[in-house]
């Protein structure tokens, strides 16, 4: 968890320096009755693909999962959460910006166009906000003059997910249950609540850290140690009704010597053995073999594997024994003993 080289930070506060390393992420968990992701188009229904009989979920969805794990469970500051203003509206892009603006005008005085405005805005976004270094953000600034135009802080994040994927067959069941009022006033029948649900999936997510793009947002190795605990423990902490009993069962990360080394999109040497409309991760059986045949294809340039693994996940193999063929040290595979 700890870095050498350190650097003075904007504001007098010790910050480490980007140590990133190209990293691919293969997050696995599962749903059981509920809704992993509803859609707004579609009478918010699971997000699920006809074709394919396949659940799908945002990447947005997994990172307002994370961002909410930092902000409740880590006490980190976050760009992106909803804040309601005194008139009871809640606050837009430029009015979050003018937070961390009003800050810093405190200490350095107003600024005196909007692109030193815009200056001061991204770096102190920075500096606070550990949901900007990871995944960017485009950034609303109002001008400092009637005559200036608006601008924009554009960061690109160096971390970014593929839309999740349920690796078994699964459909949306229609539920309806009686709700806890009457349907009006001096009614004798109460109201009827109907949703969506998906009987089960089993999920799996791709992400990528980019290194390069790091630099420019100031993300850390100990912002990247954050995520991978956001992903684990905020897909655990999600109890609301719609979404409690999501388990997380395999988190993999594997980092690559070099950024052109790497395999991409490891998701789909994904494969399941056996029913596709398995009920319980028990009967799911991934199998593993493609995944650690690419990477074992790779494995002069790989530097370590680091996973995290619930034992409910049916494997043929478990780690770390099967991620040893890959790395070719047993050393190089590394437990985050996440529970």
């Amino acid at each position: 968890m700890g870095r050498k080289d350190m650097a003075q930070g904007q504001h007098g506060e010790q910050k480490s320096t980007p140590m990133l390393k190209r990293t691919e992420i293969v997050f696995l968990y599962d749903v059981m009755d509920a809704n992993p992701n509803g859609d707004p188009n579609d009478e918010n229904r699971p997000r699920w693909d006809p074709d394919t009989c396949r659940a799908k979920v945002s990447d947005v969805r997994l990172k307002r999962t994370i961002r909410d794990y930092w902000h409740d469970y880590l006490d980190e500051e976050i760009f992106c959460r909803q804040i309601e203003k005194e008139d009871g509206t809640i606050q837009d892009g430029k009015d979050r910006a003018e937070d961390f603006y009003k800050q810093v005008e405190k200490e350095a005085g107003a600024a005196k166009n909007v692109l030193a405005k815009r200056g001061l805005i991204q770096r102190r976004v920075l500096s606070d906000c550990i949901d900007v270094r990871v995944f960017g953000a485009t950034i609303p600034v109002a001008a400092t003059k009637k005559n200036e135009k608006d601008s924009s802080v554009t960061l690109t994040g160096p971390v970014q997910f593929a839309m999740g994927t349920s690796l078994n067959e699964t459909q949306p069941r229609f539920i309806k249950g009686t709700g806890a009022f009457a349907s009006g006033q001096g009614a004798q029948q109460k109201t009827f609540r109907e949703e969506y649900v998906l009987p089960y999936a089993l999920i799996a997510f791709y992400g990528i850290v980019n290194e390069q793009a790091a630099k420019t947002t100031e993300m850390t190795d100990e912002d990247a140690d954050k995520l991978y605990e956001a992903i684990w423990y905020g897909t655990k902490n999600l109890i609301t009704r719609s979404k409690i009993g999501q388990r997380p069962l395999l988190l993999l990360l594997v980092e690559y010597e070099t950024p052109k080394a790497y395999v991409g999109r490891l998701d789909r040497y994904l494969r399941l053995d056996g029913p596709q409309e398995c009920r319980d991760a028990t009967d799911a059986k991934v199998n593993l073999m493609d995944l650690v045949a690419a990477l074992s294809r790779r494995k002069s340039d790989i530097t370590r594997i680091r996973y995290a693994y619930d034992a409910r996940l049916a494997l043929p193999t478990p780690p770390p024994q099967c991620f040893l063929e890959a790395v070719g040290d047993g050393s190089a595979v590394v437990n985050l003993e996440y529970k």
